[in-house]
């Protein structure tokens, strides 16, 4: 397998190789290097941290706790939470970057911005989160039906309040608009329709799924044509019935993993396969495999979200900060926090994570990380109160941000590179005439400082 595809691959499917890795898999065929990735990510490990803490907020006894402890208490529990959410985005960060299991996590990734959803709650959105690594590589359709069951979706969503008589229309019209079919592919009245069918779904102080059946419509809806005493599932499997939820899928998949100009031959070719059983392993081993995923034109023309830059450079330098709200902190001004979605239609990506200002930024993002460089410290956008004022008392002031960077892992990998390798191993596509020329004038002293250099240009941002 030519070295250029192998991270092509490595980017689409994770977030880069290094040169020793790369080494190992340049005398294997494309069928067997795809599918020892599949391999390493058949298993699934959750992700946890201790919530234990917070363990009284499923108290049975909680608002009766609440009531005697007093304010304090609760806005201690508060803090604790926001803290804990911290503590999950970081271990989020850091399973991206060093699990085996990379494909799935990729996977996660992309799934996350697919069924988007957002809850205070810290047990929910870690139990969420997992189910979308659990099914990641599944059937979309069980997928689809687990998310609908999870408290967290429950709550973004409102089906709490979906009760026959009186129903709640948010989750049966962000399920079709967003998760499955795309705006315009259904119609009102599919929407109020399938929306009584999920009434009386809701979950348990512990965040289990239950069926309240005296808020249940048991009436019959009339569905895509089809006329019969539905509940949520039934109506999950009738949108499965339709060829257009496996077409918005794949091109969903194609803008992320393949390219963001999509290519209708192979858009089509992809709604076929999907079609057939929904299952997203087969779908995404025939696009690793496939001749023209390698194709010049979709290499290096994706601009790389937040978390893939800072996890792409993690990749090739481990670092770790002093503290994670620093990490959280570059996630802000890059405009993508994990589990911190704008809105219910996720982030856009693409163009849209650039422009002049967070371009100026990412560009110092190397240099800031690995040189404990000085940046200015601004406030931008919304986030928990207690990381707003720790940054507020910074405000129009300069700052450090303190890391631990491995450079001896570095050079295990990149020591032994030229500058010419060490450039090819770093930048996937090419260079515009001023960066080349640029480059060229460079007087490398080192790798590791040519490695910030690489990493603080423009053509950086792709992959």
């Amino acid at each position: 397998m030519k070295s250029a595809h192998i991270q092509h691959l490595y980017w689409r499917a994770g977030f880069g190789i290094t040169p020793n890795e790369m080494a190992s898999l340049k005398k294997k065929s494309t069928n067997k290097v795809v599918k020892a990735l599949f391999k390493n990510s058949k298993n699934y490990t959750p992700l946890e941290v201790d919530l234990s803490e917070l363990a009284i907020i499923r108290d049975k006894n909680y608002k009766q706790i609440k009531k005697e402890k007093g304010p304090d208490f609760q806005r201690n529990l508060v803090k604790l939470s926001r803290k804990k959410g911290v503590e999950l985005n970081a271990a989020w960060i850091d399973r991206l970057g060093s699990n085996n299991e990379i494909l799935r996590e990729k996977m996660t990734l992309f799934w996350a911005n697919v069924f988007v959803c957002k809850d205070n709650n810290t047990f929910d959105i870690q139990h969420y989160n997992n189910v979308l690594r659990k099914n990641a590589l599944g059937n979309f359709g069980d997928f689809t039906k687990a998310i609908s069951h999870e408290a967290s979706m429950i709550r973004y969503l409102n089906n709490k309040q979906n009760r026959k008589g009186k129903p709640n229309e948010n989750f049966a019209r962000e399920l079709m608009e967003l998760f499955t079919l795309g705006a315009g592919n259904y119609t009102e009245n599919d929407i109020k329709e399938s929306a009584r069918a999920f009434t009386g779904w809701n979950t348990d102080k512990k965040g289990n799924f239950i069926f309240q059946k005296k808020f249940h419509d048991f009436g019959n809806k009339t569905f895509f044509g089809k006329t019969g005493n539905f509940d949520g599932n039934d109506i999950i499997d009738i949108i499965l019935e339709q060829k257009q939820c496996a077409r918005f899928i794949s091109e969903k998949i194609y803008k992320y993993f393949v390219n963001p100009v999509v290519n209708e031959a192979h858009l089509e070719e992809l709604t076929t396969i999907f079609y057939k059983d929904y299952n997203i392993e087969n779908l995404m081993q025939y696009i690793f495999t496939a001749d023209w995923f390698y194709d010049e034109e979709n290499i290096g023309v994706k601009i790389k979200s937040p978390i893939e830059l800072l996890v792409g450079i993690n990749k090739v330098v481990p670092v770790r900060f002093e503290k994670v709200k620093h990490q959280i902190y570059f996630q802000k001004m890059m405009g993508q926090i994990l589990l911190n979605p704008v809105n219910v239609a996720g982030w856009k990506g693409g163009k849209s994570w650039i422009d002049s200002n967070t371009l100026m930024f990412r560009l110092k993002v190397p240099s800031v990380i690995l040189n404990n460089a000085v940046i200015n410290l601004e406030e931008k956008g919304d986030i928990e109160a207690d990381f707003k004022e720790f940054y507020a008392k910074k405000k129009n002031r300069k700052g450090y941000f303190k890391t631990s960077v491995s450079w001896n892992e570095f050079e295990k990998n990149y020591q032994k590179l030229t500058a010419e390798e060490l450039k090819e191993s770093l930048i996937i596509g090419p260079f515009n005439p001023q960066t080349a020329a640029f480059i060229n004038n460079l007087k490398v002293t080192s790798n590791r400082d040519f490695c910030v250099q690489l990493m603080s240009i423009p053509e950086y941002q792709l992959c």
